[in-house]
Order: structure tokens, then C-alpha cells, then sequence
């Protein structure tokens, strides 16, 4: 199994007819997944890829089925876009956009919870269900379907330890990328929610970064509510004092938020910690 996407996931480009849009649009086909159409305001009737283009997604919704979208779009209309699909419908929307207001977010939040639609992003990579379907920018290559949820709000370094796990046998069930600015949709809380549920998930790797709360705030999650095998990984140990670390949200404020709090957080609920990447893999098997 998996979470929020799998082989029923239909999917609407938001800027299919951009360079980055057109590009990945035809990486997730070739990867399988079920790309019904794009949306591009006043491009309607071209295609790209053999994907039909529509002027709005509550168009492309009505006429294709679409549940759910990704924005490839400038951060001054992707919050317009967001908005658009969750008034159309959609139930799950990826943000790959980055430099989104902070404050428009907070806004966004509040309207898609309303909606009953998942947000995962904004300045987020994507998610993956292994050998069912793609929703994002994730090189497809490294993964393979298994056990095994990933959840992380770093980029590359999420691809180097997928990578060890599917070379270890072990497969991932989903991985996903909640994003690196202040404030995003999905957080680690919510989705150790749904990996809880997915009897096919057996353990989950967390891959944080220093800045903000959210790790923290999973460990507490995790002692009272979670009973599958965790095991953490905390990018910025080494990160000097004050210093923004590439992510909008990767920044340590009055005293909170460092890497050696978050690790301190985790093993303190029986979440062990990986000091290297590759050391993710043994730890699991010693908990699976």
C-alpha cells in the first residue's frame, strides 16, 4: 500500500505549457504516472505530451476526473493557483513553488483545512509511491516499491538515503518532501498519521533539518501515538550559530531549533538517530 498517492491518482498539471512544467510532466509519464491534464490560462485546446490543456482546473476536473495537482508555477500566482484547486475539488495539491509569502500560507492553511484537501509544500520536491505513481520532480530511478515511509524536509539528501535503502532490499511504501519554508502544508505529525494507518508501511525514517519545531513536536507524537519503528536524521549539526541553511524554515531562533535539541528530542522517545546517511539502514534493521 501507500499514502495519499497510488496507481488511482489522476493528476493535473498547473503550468504544464512552462519549461519546468513541460519537462516534468513528460518525467511523470514516463514514470507511470496518470497525468489527465494541465492548466494554463488562455492555452486551452493545445497539448503538451499528449495531455490535454484547459484554461482552469475546475475545467479539468469536470472533464478528466482530477483528484489531484502540482504547481509549477512563480511564487507571485502560486497562491492564486492553490487557491484554484482546492475551490475546484482537488483533494491532495504539491507545491513545488518556493518563496511563497509566509503570510499568504497562513491563509492558505486555514482554507485548504476547511476544504478537507492535503497541501504538501510549498518548496517542496514531491512525492513518490514506488512503482505506482510520481507527483513531482523525485528521480523515480532510485526508488523501489517496499516498507518503508520516508518523510523529510530536505531535497538531495533525502535521494542519498532512499538510495541506501533500496540498495539494502528494504523499498519505500512513499516518500515525500513536506517542504523547507516556515510555514507548509503537511507536517511530519501528520504524516506519521497516515503511515499508521498503512498496514504495509513497517517503519519510517524522518529526515530534519535544524529550525523550527517540527521534529520536536513528532517526538511527542511519536511517544504517545505512533507504534512503529522511527528512526530519525538531523541535517545541520555542524551549522554555525544564526545561520539560515539554504530552507526558508532551516534557521535557529532564540536558543530553539538546533540540530543537537532535535536529536536530544528524538532519543529521548526511542528514536535513534543516524550520525551518517548510510547508517539509516542498519538502525532500521535493528527495529523492523
Amino acid at each position: 500500500m501507500s499514502i495519499l498517492i497510488d496507481k488511482s491518482t489522476k493528476l493535473v498539471v498547473q503550468g504544464i505549457t512552462g519549461r519546468d512544467g513541460s519537462f516534468h510532466t513528460k518525467k511523470m509519464l514516463e514514470y507511470g504516472t496518470e497525468v489527465v491534464a494541465g492548466v494554463t490560462p488562455g492555452k486551452k485546446g493545445q497539448q503538451v505530451e499528449g495531455v490535454p490543456v484547459f484554461n482552469t482546473v475546475k475545467e479539468a476536473v469536470e472533464q478528466t476526473g482530477a483528484n489531484t495537482s502540482i504547481l509549477f508555477v512563480p511564487a507571485k500566482f502560486a497562491v492564486d493557483a492553490i487557491y484554484e484547486a482546492g475551490d475546484a475539488g482537488i483533494k491532495l495539491i504539491v507545491a513545488v513553488s518556493e518563496g511563497i509569502p509566509a503570510l499568504d500560507m497562513v491563509k492558505v492553511v486555514s482554507f485548504l483545512n476547511k476544504k478537507g484537501t492535503h497541501l504538501i509544500g510549498p518548496n517542496s520536491p514531491g512525492i513518490i509511491s514506488p512503482e505506482k505513481s510520481k507527483v513531482g520532480i523525485l528521480p523515480g530511478q532510485i526508488f523501489s516499491g517496499g516498507s518503508i515511509g520516508v518523510v523529510s524536509r530536505s531535497g538531495t539528501l533525502t535521494y542519498e538515503i532512499v538510495n541506501h535503502l533500496t540498495n539494502a532490499g528494504l523499498g519505500e511504501s512513499t516518500c515525500l518532501g513536506i517542504g523547507g519554508d516556515p510555514i507548509i502544508g503537511l507536517k511530519f505529525i501528520d504524516c506519521l498519521e497516515l503511515f499508521s494507518k498503512d498496514e504495509e508501511t513497517k517503519g519510517v525514517v524522518l529526515i530534519g533539518e535544524i529550525g523550527g519545531s517540527d521534529e520536536e513536536e513528532a517526538a511527542v507524537y511519536i511517544k504517545e501515538n505512533f507504534k512503529k519503528p522511527v528512526v530519525g536524521f538531523i541535517a545541520g549539526l555542524t551549522a554555525p550559530p544564526g545561520k539560515r541553511m539554504g530552507h526558508a524554515g532551516a534557521i535557529v531562533s532564540g536558543g530553539t531549533g538546533t540540530a543537537a535539541e532535535k536529536i536530544k528530542a528524538f532519543e529521548s522517545v526511542g528514536v535513534p538517530v543516524a550520525k551518517e546517511p548510510e547508517e539509516v539502514v542498519k538502525l532500521l534493521k535493528e527495529k523492523i
